[in-house]
């Protein structure tokens, strides 16, 4: 399976013993304050679980999906970034650990599972979307090149909607190393 190294993180496959650190992000009723379609509702031990367990089912199925995103300094898993599909799109997902928030580590994350997108995987183009009240996450999709495309109601949340072409996509000098096992 693959994984990629930026300059300060490695993404690497989930597995089972991720579920204390999945924790830490998704029971954190602020961290999920625009996660979910309830919004500020923390996920549950077996919640989590139940995410966790289908996020790397989806890996199996799909040959993408979500990462965890480790701090190499610190060897601990700081977030989730990567792959999933809305509505057969791909969809650009990331959720950090807020005690890393507003330090670009969710601009550096999502810069390269874009590329990974757009260089590995051949898609043509990925959406990114988050509720209009989630000013730093509009922030990282700017930040990332993508663009306001439209406003969106899926799964009864309304949202904002991102669009990046590979044709839009700058490729430029930030480290960005995949490797497989």
């Amino acid at each position: 399976m693959p994984e990629i190294e930026t300059e300060r993180l490695r993404h690497r496959m989930l597995r089972p013993e991720d579920l204390s650190d999945l924790m830490s992000i998704v029971g954190d009723s602020e961290v999920m304050t625009y996660i979910g379609a309830e919004g500020g509702i923390a996920l549950s031990r077996d919640e989590a679980e139940d995410a966790l367990t289908k996020m790397i089912a989806f890996w199996k199925q799909r040959g993408f999906g979500r990462w965890a995103v480790v701090n190499k300094t610190t060897d601990h898993m700081v977030g989730l970034c990567g792959l999933r599909l809305m509505e057969d799109t791909p969809e650009l997902f990331y959720a950090f650990a807020k005690d890393v928030w507003g330090l670009g580590m969710a601009t550096e994350s999502a810069k390269a599972c874009l590329r990974y997108g757009f260089e590995e995987l051949g898609f043509d183009g990925i959406i990114a979307a988050c509720r209009h009240a989630n000013a730093a996450s509009i922030r990282v999709m700017e930040k990332i090149g993508m663009r306001y495309e439209k406003d969106i109601t899926y799964q009864g949340v309304d949202a904002v909607c991102y669009a990046i072409t590979r044709d839009m996509f700058v490729v430029d000098d930030s480290k960005y190393l995949v490797t497989r096992d």
